[in-house]
Protein backbone atom coordinates (compact mmCIF):
# COMPACT_ATOMS: atom_id res chain seq x y z
CA UNK A 1 0.00 0.00 0.00
CA UNK A 2 2.86 2.21 0.75
CA UNK A 3 4.68 1.58 -2.35
CA UNK A 4 1.32 2.63 -4.52
CA UNK A 5 1.25 6.07 -2.54
CA UNK A 6 4.66 6.72 -3.04
CA UNK A 7 4.62 6.00 -7.15
CA UNK A 8 1.21 8.62 -7.06
CA UNK A 9 2.84 10.92 -5.40
CA UNK A 10 4.74 12.29 -8.83
CA UNK A 11 1.53 12.16 -10.84
CA UNK A 12 -0.03 14.37 -8.18
CA UNK A 13 2.86 16.68 -7.55
CA UNK A 14 2.36 17.01 -11.98
CA UNK A 15 -1.23 18.01 -11.74
CA UNK A 16 -1.04 20.06 -9.69
CA UNK A 17 1.56 22.24 -10.45
CA UNK A 18 1.02 25.74 -12.97
CA UNK A 19 2.21 25.82 -16.25
CA UNK A 20 4.50 27.83 -17.80
CA UNK A 21 4.31 30.66 -19.64
CA UNK A 22 5.79 28.99 -22.54
CA UNK A 23 2.73 26.02 -22.29
CA UNK A 24 -0.17 28.39 -21.75
CA UNK A 25 -2.68 28.21 -23.96
CA UNK A 26 -2.64 32.15 -25.96
CA UNK A 27 -5.44 34.18 -24.89
CA UNK A 28 -5.26 32.92 -21.77
CA UNK A 29 -2.27 34.66 -19.77
CA UNK A 30 -1.56 37.76 -18.96
CA UNK A 31 1.67 38.52 -21.53
CA UNK A 32 -1.26 38.30 -24.49
CA UNK A 33 -3.38 41.26 -22.84
CA UNK A 34 -0.81 43.94 -24.31
CA UNK A 35 -2.36 47.53 -24.79
CA UNK A 36 -2.71 48.82 -28.07
CA UNK A 37 -0.70 51.86 -26.87
CA UNK A 38 2.34 49.56 -25.96
CA UNK A 39 2.31 48.23 -29.16
CA UNK A 40 2.23 50.97 -31.08
CA UNK A 41 5.01 52.76 -28.78
CA UNK A 42 7.86 50.53 -30.32
CA UNK A 43 6.91 52.00 -33.68
CA UNK A 44 8.99 54.54 -35.44
CA UNK A 45 7.96 58.17 -36.37
CA UNK A 46 6.00 58.64 -39.91
CA UNK A 47 8.57 59.93 -42.39
CA UNK A 48 6.99 63.21 -43.58
CA UNK A 49 10.34 64.23 -45.43
CA UNK A 50 8.34 63.02 -48.67
CA UNK A 51 4.76 64.88 -48.06
CA UNK A 52 3.93 67.64 -50.64
CA UNK A 53 3.36 70.97 -48.81
CA UNK A 54 0.11 72.84 -50.22
CA UNK A 55 0.45 75.82 -52.55
CA UNK A 56 -0.76 78.95 -51.09
CA UNK A 57 -0.77 79.94 -54.51
CA UNK A 58 -3.06 77.15 -56.54
CA UNK A 59 -5.41 79.44 -57.36
CA UNK A 60 -3.52 82.20 -59.26
CA UNK A 61 -4.65 82.33 -62.79
CA UNK A 62 -2.25 84.70 -64.48
CA UNK A 63 0.99 87.01 -63.79
CA UNK A 64 2.87 89.67 -65.13
CA UNK A 65 5.98 91.20 -64.24
CA UNK A 66 7.87 94.17 -65.66
CA UNK A 67 11.15 95.98 -64.30
CA UNK A 68 11.41 99.96 -64.63
CA UNK A 69 12.72 102.75 -62.81
CA UNK A 70 10.43 104.35 -60.39
CA UNK A 71 11.33 105.40 -56.76
CA UNK A 72 14.53 106.24 -58.27
CA UNK A 73 14.46 107.52 -61.49
CA UNK A 74 18.53 107.06 -62.03
CA UNK A 75 19.08 104.22 -59.33
CA UNK A 76 18.11 100.32 -59.93
CA UNK A 77 14.72 99.37 -61.34
CA UNK A 78 11.43 98.36 -59.25
CA UNK A 79 9.81 95.48 -59.63
CA UNK A 80 5.92 95.97 -60.97
CA UNK A 81 3.58 92.60 -60.42
CA UNK A 82 0.01 91.90 -61.29
CA UNK A 83 -1.00 88.74 -59.94
CA UNK A 84 -4.56 87.59 -60.99
CA UNK A 85 -5.95 84.60 -58.50
CA UNK A 86 -9.78 83.19 -58.57
CA UNK A 87 -11.71 80.32 -59.36
CA UNK A 88 -11.99 81.20 -62.65
CA UNK A 89 -11.15 84.79 -64.68
CA UNK A 90 -14.43 86.07 -64.76
CA UNK A 91 -14.15 85.49 -60.63
CA UNK A 92 -10.78 86.73 -59.81
CA UNK A 93 -9.15 89.70 -58.50
CA UNK A 94 -5.78 90.66 -59.03
CA UNK A 95 -3.29 91.99 -56.68
CA UNK A 96 -0.76 94.82 -58.20
CA UNK A 97 2.39 95.61 -56.49
CA UNK A 98 5.52 97.71 -56.37
CA UNK A 99 7.87 96.51 -54.72
CA UNK A 100 12.05 98.69 -54.79
CA UNK A 101 15.10 97.26 -55.30
CA UNK A 102 15.56 96.57 -51.46
CA UNK A 103 12.32 94.22 -51.37
CA UNK A 104 10.32 96.39 -50.05
CA UNK A 105 6.69 96.42 -51.37
CA UNK A 106 6.13 100.57 -52.09
CA UNK A 107 2.84 100.11 -53.40
CA UNK A 108 -0.39 97.72 -53.53
CA UNK A 109 -3.95 97.49 -54.64
CA UNK A 110 -6.42 95.23 -55.38
CA UNK A 111 -8.40 95.56 -58.29
CA UNK A 112 -11.30 93.85 -59.27
CA UNK A 113 -12.63 91.46 -62.41
CA UNK A 114 -14.72 94.30 -63.05
CA UNK A 115 -12.29 97.00 -62.77
CA UNK A 116 -10.36 95.13 -65.44
CA UNK A 117 -13.23 94.33 -67.82
CA UNK A 118 -15.23 97.51 -67.48
CA UNK A 119 -13.88 99.38 -70.66
CA UNK A 120 -15.15 96.36 -72.85
CA UNK A 121 -18.08 98.18 -73.15
CA UNK A 122 -15.96 100.23 -75.28
CA UNK A 123 -15.03 97.36 -77.79
CA UNK A 124 -17.85 95.52 -77.99
CA UNK A 125 -19.95 95.14 -81.50
CA UNK A 126 -23.36 93.55 -79.98
CA UNK A 127 -25.24 94.38 -77.04
CA UNK A 128 -23.36 91.31 -75.11
CA UNK A 129 -20.25 89.84 -74.66
CA UNK A 130 -19.67 86.08 -74.91
CA UNK A 131 -17.95 84.36 -71.62
CA UNK A 132 -14.97 83.43 -74.14
CA UNK A 133 -15.35 87.18 -75.37
CA UNK A 134 -14.67 88.74 -71.92
CA UNK A 135 -12.14 86.37 -70.49
CA UNK A 136 -10.13 87.27 -73.52
CA UNK A 137 -10.30 91.06 -72.80
CA UNK A 138 -9.63 90.59 -69.17
CA UNK A 139 -6.38 88.45 -69.98
CA UNK A 140 -5.14 91.04 -72.24
CA UNK A 141 -5.74 94.27 -70.50
CA UNK A 142 -3.65 91.83 -67.52
CA UNK A 143 -1.00 91.00 -69.88
CA UNK A 144 -0.72 94.61 -71.36
CA UNK A 145 -0.87 96.30 -67.61
CA UNK A 146 3.06 97.12 -67.60
CA UNK A 147 3.20 98.50 -71.43
CA UNK A 148 5.90 100.70 -71.87
CA UNK A 149 3.45 103.48 -73.24
CA UNK A 150 1.99 103.68 -69.08
CA UNK A 151 5.28 105.05 -67.96
CA UNK A 152 5.63 108.68 -68.26
CA UNK A 153 8.72 111.42 -67.77
CA UNK A 154 7.81 113.87 -65.91
CA UNK A 155 5.58 112.14 -63.51
CA UNK A 156 3.82 115.99 -63.60
CA UNK A 157 3.76 118.16 -66.76
CA UNK A 158 5.20 121.89 -65.73
CA UNK A 159 1.86 123.29 -66.96
CA UNK A 160 -0.44 120.89 -65.05
CA UNK A 161 -3.13 122.10 -62.52
CA UNK A 162 -3.32 120.74 -59.14
CA UNK A 163 -6.28 118.51 -58.96
CA UNK A 164 -7.78 119.54 -55.97
CA UNK A 165 -10.21 116.60 -56.22
CA UNK A 166 -8.16 114.28 -55.36
CA UNK A 167 -8.52 114.53 -51.70
CA UNK A 168 -5.50 112.75 -50.21
CA UNK A 169 -3.34 114.81 -52.29
CA UNK A 170 -1.10 117.44 -49.98
CA UNK A 171 -0.37 120.52 -52.79
CA UNK A 172 3.09 120.61 -51.24
CA UNK A 173 4.00 116.72 -52.76
CA UNK A 174 2.09 117.63 -55.78
CA UNK A 175 4.65 120.99 -56.12
CA UNK A 176 7.74 119.37 -55.63
CA UNK A 177 7.00 116.38 -57.81
CA UNK A 178 6.07 119.04 -60.62
CA UNK A 179 9.66 120.60 -60.24
CA UNK A 180 11.58 117.26 -60.51
CA UNK A 181 11.66 116.66 -64.13
CA UNK A 182 13.17 112.96 -64.08
CA UNK A 183 10.37 111.94 -61.36
CA UNK A 184 8.58 109.23 -63.50
CA UNK A 185 4.82 108.46 -63.23
CA UNK A 186 2.95 105.10 -63.82
CA UNK A 187 -0.65 104.86 -65.60
CA UNK A 188 -3.34 102.52 -65.57
CA UNK A 189 -7.04 102.19 -66.00
CA UNK A 190 -9.44 101.22 -63.28
CA UNK A 191 -12.73 100.65 -64.34
CA UNK A 192 -14.39 102.49 -67.60
CA UNK A 193 -12.89 105.69 -67.49
CA UNK A 194 -11.10 106.15 -64.10
CA UNK A 195 -7.03 106.54 -65.42
CA UNK A 196 -5.23 106.79 -62.39
CA UNK A 197 -1.25 108.24 -62.30
CA UNK A 198 0.74 107.18 -59.32
CA UNK A 199 4.50 108.50 -58.84
CA UNK A 200 7.00 108.42 -56.07
CA UNK A 201 7.34 110.91 -54.04
CA UNK A 202 10.82 111.86 -52.76
CA UNK A 203 9.29 114.49 -49.94
CA UNK A 204 6.84 111.94 -48.02
CA UNK A 205 8.76 108.58 -49.14
CA UNK A 206 5.81 107.43 -50.26
CA UNK A 207 3.52 106.31 -53.26
CA UNK A 208 1.30 109.35 -54.51
CA UNK A 209 -1.87 109.99 -56.26
CA UNK A 210 -1.11 112.46 -58.66
CA UNK A 211 -3.99 112.28 -61.73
Amino acid sequence: MRYSWLLLMPLLAACNSNPSAENREPGFGAADQESPADTSAALPAPDTASTKAVSAVSDTLRTVRQKHNFSNPKGPADSFKLVFRGPSILEGTGEFTITDPSGQVIFREMLTEPDLEASLVYEMKNPTATRAERETFVLRRIDRFFVPSQFHTPAIAPEADFPADLVNLERATWEDLQHRSDAIGFDYLKGKEDRQRIAWSPLTKQVVRVQ
